[in-house]
């Protein structure tokens, strides 16, 4: 697999200013401000609590912002949101409905064609070269509740890859799954970053991020660093973030 994409300065595919969300009268998002480049691996982190998820539904307009813009390609959300797949937490998935896999890929065609719409040739290209992409295609007419962790997270990847959008955004895409299957997914991401698009993922592994990723945007509420990991990630900031640098042993 690669190593991180080289520096640049590309046009940043999601702008993210000032934004605050609130659940009731608690905050959870604190005039939160990140720009996330196209052409980059871009991780979100933080410590539990920290409004990480809240961050990518409040970008997808899955739940109202109190203030703030956020703009996709330039566009606002709801005419930019086309142009994002999304991976949810597989803990929020219904895996109990009985569809196969490659039914649930075809739903990435889905923003192309409508709900009612036949899919056509190219659209069954598209999800035929997703199942190989995402190392599935063997698994195509399985039941999804029949699928390891894994197989399960490759099936949500192969929707995302399906659907062609420049950005991709992924909530916690490695918890519960197997070595393996993290460096084949992230060596797809990587793919996909350096053909251009933006990938955004939600991760809890600092390492794994300094290791893997271009970006990083520390966050706990509101926004700690952002910017080229070496930088987004220095100790300070972590301690800022975590109260101690994460693997460090202080308290």
């Amino acid at each position: 697999m690669q190593g991180p994409a080289a520096s640049s300065t590309p046009a940043p595919a999601v702008s993210i200013e000032g934004l605050t969300v609130s659940y009731g009268t608690t905050a959870v998002l604190w005039d939160v401000s990140a720009q996330l480049a196209a052409g980059r691996l871009s991780a979100i982190v933080g410590p539990n609590g920290a409004g990480k998820s809240t961050l990518l539904a409040a970008t997808l307009g899955l739940v109202p912002a109190d203030a703030g813009t956020v703009r996709l390609l330039g566009q606002p959300i709801r005419s930019g949101r086309r142009q994002v797949a999304f991976v949810p937490q597989r803990e929020t998935v219904d895996w109990d409905f009985p569809i196969t896999v490659r039914e649930v890929v075809e739903m990435g065609r889905f923003p192309h064609r409508g709900w009612l719409r036949r899919l056509t040739a190219a659209d069954h290209a598209a999800v035929d070269h997703a199942l190989e992409r995402a190392g599935i295609a063997h698994l195509a007419g399985r039941q999804v509740g029949a699928l390891s962790g894994g197989q399960r997270q490759r099936t949500f990847v192969a929707r995302a890859l399906a659907q062609q959008a420049p950005i991709l955004m992924l909530d916690e895409p490695f918890t519960g799954i197997d070595a393996r299957t993290e460096q084949d997914l992230m060596a797809v991401f990587r793919e996909l970053a350096d053909a251009g698009s933006a990938v955004v993922a939600v991760h809890h592994d600092i390492n794994a991020v300094r290791r893997s990723f271009d970006d990083a945007l520390l966050l706990n509420l509101r926004s700690i660093s952002t910017g080229p990991v070496g930088e987004a990630l220095r100790d300070e900031h972590l301690h800022e973030a975590y109260g101690a640098v994460p693997g460090s042993g202080g308290s």
